[in-house]
């Protein structure tokens, strides 16, 4: 899972891999139902949406949906001085299905949200109706991922993050694999053994402080 502490200890490989573990069966489950309903999305490339627009801004939510959880544990943490938040864990494509629930309300407030097989949902509320079931159905899983993927596709779904492309979507992935091996490298997670990262440090020189 991705924690603030993991996160010091430059497990950063954890934002991607986070991503698809789950708590419980029950939580895998509420993930891959609201997946699958949200199916719809790659039909919908009438209105700008359809299949490239879903695996590009798929792997978006994944990246910048962690980096906030990062971001708001380091608020709480600094700024409230609620160090309980230094080892809250998330974990789940909680935030990705959220965000995809969020850009869909504000393109498609129609559609409807299928969970379960039997409990449907108008999706302009989906959101936060789902934020709120989750709440209580898996009580261990993470509000503020939920709430992250939420912020990060209104802000899609608004325009304030566009212009994902072919070409944006490749040099992407691939700054992730570069920054995943170096961060499993870095930590010690795994032994990379033709990688060795040198110090940017000259010991010969001598050194400022301020």
């Amino acid at each position: 899972g991705l924690s603030y502490e993991t996160a010091l200890d430059s497990h950063h490989w954890r934002i991607i891999t986070s991503a698809f573990s789950h708590i419980s069966i029950l939580h895998l489950v509420f993930n891959m139902s609201a997946l699958w309903s949200l199916g719809i999305i790659e039909k919908l490339g009438d209105i700008g949406l359809g299949v490239e627009y879903y695996l590009h801004y798929s792997l978006l939510l994944v990246v910048l949906s962690g980096l906030l959880v990062l971001g708001i544990y380091r608020v709480l943490i600094q700024k409230f001085k609620l160090d309980y938040f230094r080892r809250v864990t998330a974990v789940g494509y909680s935030c990705v299905v959220f965000g995809w629930m969020t850009i869909l309300s504000a393109k498609q407030p129609s559609s409807k949200l299928e969970l379960f097989g039997f409990l449907s949902l108008p999706i302009s509320f989906a959101p936060f109706e789902s934020l709120i079931f989750t709440s209580i159905i898996v009580p261990q899983a993470s509000f503020i991922g939920h709430l992250s993927g939420i912020i990060v596709g209104y802000s899609i779904a608004w325009g304030l993050i566009h212009g994902m492309n072919n070409y944006w979507a490749v040099s992407m992935f691939g700054w992730i694999v570069l920054v995943f091996v170096y961060s499993l490298k870095k930590s010690g997670t795994y032994d990379f053994n033709f990688l060795v990262i040198e110090s940017v440090t000259d010991p010969s020189l001598p050194s400022v402080r301020f």
